[in-house]
């Protein structure tokens, strides 16, 4: 079954290129030009995948976004932003939000494609059925939920997957390098710095519930999940 990828671009030149190169790859596409629009639309007719415009009318991408991480129906679909901004600032408030991915114009078609395909394929449920436990944390991988204390957790398809990663490896220390192989694949680019975002937002989301915090930052080595060793409240090396 083709998967189907949400333009949300108010660029009409733009929209008609990615729709024809998104098209030529077998995908599905819809299109919004504003927020307002892109949110009936996901209501209607959820997407895999959303090609997210910074600017629009009506309602900035950055809210778009936030509201798409809200709906439950939305909540795991991956959002790369699209945007002309290119200081370090706007990235790191984009994937605060809720965007998986970011991409500044002009962007290369072959880039972009290869970054949708790789956010869709680990998006998609893991193969490896049943549940994965750590402590009070427990990944169901069948219906792809996270409770802890018997309490949900509500995670975004890049912290489901760092979760994953570290739960399958518990006490291992890995570098930013390491986890961006793991978790994001060796075959998309990424900053560095886009983990220490995303190990925010699953730190912020596991310890919402009152637990211990688990994730563990190492001075000049990484992150790992542990829950014997204190966390140490520092950068981790380059």
């Amino acid at each position: 079954m083709k998967s189907t990828v949400m333009i949300v671009e108010d660029e009409a030149s733009l929209v008609t290129m990615l729709r024809y190169n998104l098209e030529k790859e077998g995908f599905n596409v819809t299109e919004a030009g504003d927020g307002e629009e892109a949110l009936v639309i996901a209501d209607e007719t959820p997407p895999d995948a959303v090609l997210l415009d910074w600017m629009l009318p009506r309602m900035s991408g950055i809210e778009v976004c936030r509201q798409l991480r809200r709906k439950s129906e939305t909540r795991n679909v991956p959002i790369i932003m699209l945007t002309a901004r290119n200081e370090e600032a706007d990235k790191i408030r984009g994937l605060n939000v809720g965007a998986d991915d970011y991409l500044t114009k002009p962007f290369s078609m072959p880039e972009l494609i290869a970054r949708v395909r790789a956010l869709l394929r680990r998006a998609k449920p893991s193969q490896n059925k049943g549940a994965i436990n750590f402590v009070d944390i427990v990944m169901d991988l069948d219906s792809h939920r996270v409770s802890r204390s018997n309490k949900q957790i509500h995670l975004g398809p890049t912290e489901f997957r760092l979760l994953q990663f570290f739960m399958e490896r518990p006490g291992t220390v890995f570098s930013r390098e390491e986890l961006l192989n793991g978790v994001w694949g060796p075959d998309i680019y990424v900053e560095p710095r886009t983990v220490d975002v995303h190990i925010r937002r699953l730190r912020k989301a596991l310890n919402e519930t009152g637990g211990m915090d688990v994730i563990r930052t190492v001075r000049a080595a990484g992150y790992s999940i542990d829950a014997t060793a204190p966390v140490e409240e520092v950068a981790a090396a380059e």
